[in-house]
């Protein structure tokens, strides 16, 4: 050890002193190493404020155009940038990176952990996010920038009717984003899981991280649709295959069923981790313990089950039946209920309490008001025959407004009044936070209540000015003046944030009285956070910070102490918080930054249809990843180490069930909601479809029988390599075996693919490319991940008790297996299928 084991041996100062040493992050260029938590959260948040305000100038840009009738500030092609753009950068690059941002930066720290399970996938998930946010953003600057609208409509997108790279960009851009997305919300769930302090068991959790573990969760199982989508789209646009179009077995609407399978649950996704700030904030500021805790995980729980149910609630429109129509429409107003119990849980908290107000609770205030009028609107459009009279009308875009704004933006506003003396260690200064509140209240509210009545009025929405005779003129002059008088808020609200961080008055600790861990460490924070970790007996929103607080300063704590300059956390069992291993955690690395360059090298190459050198970078990128895996494990068994307090626990890797694993268990989880996507695209085309039956029906080949045969194989070769290290036995061979069965199963599959007949005449048959294409690009990482395990086992990585790589191996090839055999099963059946069908038609 680098320093003694035992707490008591150290000073708090020699403490933080060899803490610091291992943690911290160096300067100058070493910042882009920077996988630390804290670095990554305010970096994550900082980038989406970025957006946030290119999102308010294109707002602005719009709101100029449309400020009288018939102007001629802007054109159509630019409008229609404008709008697409501006939805497009609000919804993908500020409100989900806002929330992950906050999550990051606060999860370890309320949870009594040193950082997040996989630091590196954080730093790699901010550095695609920067860049895919930078293609999207950039594109305005060549004229290039999407302009088919944020939902990118078929058949508008499709290459016929926006032919130049417009559409591209937002496809491969959102996609980039959205897999930075996906990779942190596996993230959050398994270290809110996993990464607890000891003790607290999910009974004990701050209501925070029940709102993130419940929307990281939608995240892992409502983005792949929308990743599916966009993939498909790309096809279809680069090499004219037809899931979406009409005339070949394709149908537009699959695109609207996909984005909405996104889209819908993702207004829950942005408002929830906004409801957990509120949750934790309302508390404090009413100076008492949040009033129905319990009822309030039920509620969130609820939410995020019905939310997958409401995806056509945008699909009043289109011609859906009536039946359908009706379960919906009950759907869509159902879920006002878990709302309607958390917004009473907070006014109880408030009115039980003895509520003191200070800027936060303004913010709060205004939260309240908005977000309960958008609720109401929400309500009316889900009635149907409301809907269909307001549908692609102003009033639409009033609701969302009030939705997003009132139910995201106004409760990030309080947590920023709230966390960030947490970050900068300093107080607000209160002259000019009062005026920015009342600027943003009021200017949010004549810009946005003025489109209930021009959308009643019938002014439909996306178009880029408008005649003087329907009586909108006034209603829009007042839009804009709202617009511009809101725009003025956020300014003085900037002002006032650069102001604290350079005139605030500093303090020690908990500034406001909070009863939570965040506040139970010094602010600024340090690198390592926590110098030991607490041990938690009660509810983790319940205790004593300033108590607290300097015992774990002071080594008293788990892990007070630096062992082989190792980064250390403590795991915990994902339900009863019982302590079960310690997890030694990667230091500072450039390895993400330089695969989110090849990853942003080989997207740029798919922009430009330079798709061998796109093929280059997907490899250059998928080599970086074993390079990651090259620097993490162990070369020796351990057994139990000391952790404090007297007691023991042994390293992840000698565990059943560490992170990795479980982070693979929700990757894959997401990775079936992709292929289940595929699935459903595939069976909608065959039964909804215009052009059906094909002309051409595809009949199975031997090929299919052998890559099922080898799916089979592979994965029954890898379980027994992994059952012979278990036993201490030989399982090289077995491994070699699974590698060499994984290259039958791809020349297989490449083989089936090469005999398909033209990919472009029939969604038949690019229904079936994609679905071997799924299968021929999992059988490469099943490949992967054996070549991976057979490198790790030759450098001593593996043994009976180190077997991580091989059950991960393991468990790829199982996912393989099934979801191979599924596909080729719906394959093999589709003939018959298509003869049922067209009976049935």
């Amino acid at each position: 050890m680098s320093e003694s084991a035992s707490p008591d041996k150290l000073s708090p100062i020699r403490l933080h002193k060899s803490l610091e040493r291992v943690w911290r992050t160096g300067p100058g260029w070493q910042r882009l190493s920077a996988v630390n938590h804290t670095v990554l959260g305010k970096r994550f948040m900082l980038t989406a404020f970025v957006f946030f305000a290119i999102g308010g100038v294109l707002a602005m840009l719009i709101r100029a155009q449309l400020a009288t009738p018939d102007a001629a500030f802007v054109g159509p092609e630019i409008y229609n940038q404008l709008f697409s753009m501006h939805g497009t950068v609000m919804m993908f690059l500020f409100a989900i990176p806002m929330l992950e941002g906050l999550a990051i930066y606060l999860l370890p720290k309320m949870l009594g952990a040193r950082d997040l399970a996989f630091p590196r996938l954080t730093a790699y998930g901010y550095w695609c996010y920067l860049f895919g946010g930078t293609i999207i953003v950039a594109s305005m600057l060549f004229g290039v920038a999407p302009n088919s609208g944020w939902f990118m409509y078929t058949p508008l997108s499709s290459q016929p009717y926006t032919p130049g790279i417009n559409a591209d960009i937002w496809l491969l851009g959102v996609t980039f984003v959205e897999i930075s997305a996906v990779s942190a919300a596996v993230e959050i769930t398994v270290s809110i899981l996993k990464l607890r302090a000891p003790g607290m068991s999910l009974d004990r959790m701050p209501l925070f991280a029940w709102y993130m573990l419940v929307t990281a969760l939608m995240m892992v199982f409502g983005f792949p649709p929308l990743i599916l989508g966009s993939i498909l789209l790309e096809l279809e646009r680069a090499f004219n295959l037809p899931f979406f179009d009409p005339t070949r077995g394709g149908d537009p609407l699959l695109w609207q069923h996909l984005f909405w399978l996104f889209g819908h649950p993702e207004v829950y996704i942005i408002f929830l981790p906004a409801a957990g700030a509120l949750s934790t904030i309302i508390p404090v500021f009413a100076q008492r313990q949040i009033v129905g805790y319990h009822a309030i995980i039920a509620a969130i729980v609820a939410l995020a089950f019905l939310s997958f149910g409401l995806w056509v609630h945008h699909m009043f429109t289109v011609g859906i039946p009536h039946l359908a129509l009706a379960f919906f429409s009950a759907a869509s107003a159902l879920v006002a209920i878990p709302t309607a119990v958390q917004i009473f849980a907070w006014l109880a908290t408030l009115a039980h309490g003895k509520p003191r107000f200070d800027i936060p609770m303004l913010y709060v205030a205004g939260f309240f008001l908005v977000f309960v009028i958008g609720g109401l609107t929400g309500v009316m459009l889900a009635m149907v025959p409301f809907d269909q009279q307001a549908h692609d009308s102003y009033f639409v875009v009033a609701h969302l407004h009030y939705v997003l704004v009132g139910g995201f933006v106004f409760p990030m506003l309080a947590a920023v009044y709230y966390w960030l003396p947490h970050i900068t260690g300093r107080e607000t200064m209160h002259r000019i936070s009062v005026p920015a509140f009342w600027l943003i209240f009021v200017g949010f509210n004549l810009t946005f209540f003025m489109m209930h009545l021009t959308g009643l009025m019938g002014m439909p929405r996306r178009v880029y000015t408008y005649p003087s005779n329907f009586g909108w003129d006034w209603l829009n002059l007042l839009s804009s003046i709202g617009g511009f008088i809101l725009t003025m808020g956020f300014a003085l609200f900037a002002v006032d944030m650069i102001l604290q961080f350079r005139f605030g008055r500093g303090f020690r600790r908990n500034i406001w009285k909070a009863s939570t861990l965040d506040w139970a460490m010094p602010t600024r924070p340090t690198s390592y956070g926590f110098a030991s970790l607490p041990r938690i007996d009660k509810r983790a929103d319940t205790i004593d910070p300033d108590t607290l607080g300097p015992k774990l300063a002071a080594g008293s704590g788990y892990l007070g102490f630096v062992r082989h300059n190792r980064m250390e956390t403590l795991g915990v069992d994902m339900t009863t918080g019982r302590l079960e291993h310690v997890v030694v955690l990667p230091n500072a690395t450039y390895l993400p930054l330089i695969s989110a360059i090849l990853t942003g090298s080989m997207v740029l190459s798919l922009l430009f249809k330079i798709y061998p050198i796109a093929v280059v970078f997907a490899l250059a990128t998928l080599v970086s990843f074993f390079f990651w895996s090259a620097r993490t494990g162990s070369t020796s068994d351990e057994g139990p180490i000391d952790v404090g307090h007297g007691e023991k626990a042994l390293p992840d890797t000698e565990i059943d069930g560490p992170t990795p694993w479980w982070a693979m268990v929700f990757a894959l989880s997401a990775n079936g909601t992709l292929f289940a996507s595929l699935v459903f695209g595939a069976l909608y085309l065959w039964l909804v479809a215009p052009a059906w039956p094909p002309t051409e029906i595809i009949t199975p080949n031997f090929w299919l029988a052998i890559a099922a045969l080898g799916l089979l194989a592979a994965a029954g070769v890898l379980r027994r390599a992994t059952r012979l290290n278990s036993a201490g036995a030989p399982f090289q061979p077995a491994l070699l075996a699974g590698l060499a069965l994984d290259l039958v199963v791809l020349a297989a599959l490449s083989a089936a693919l090469l005999g398909l007949p033209d990919l472009t005449g029939h969604a038949h048959v690019a229904t079936i490319a994609a679905v071997l294409g799924y299968g021929w690009l999992h059988a490469f990482g099943g490949f992967a991940f054996g070549l991976n395990a057979v490198l790790k086992s030759r450098n001593g990585f593996v043994s009976p008790r180190r077997s991580l790589n091989l059950k991960l191996a393991r468990l790829w090839h199982d996912y393989t297996a099934i979801t191979g055999l599924i596909g080729l099963a719906l394959v093999v059946l589709m003939p018959s299928l298509i003869g049922m069908l067209e009976g049935v038609r």
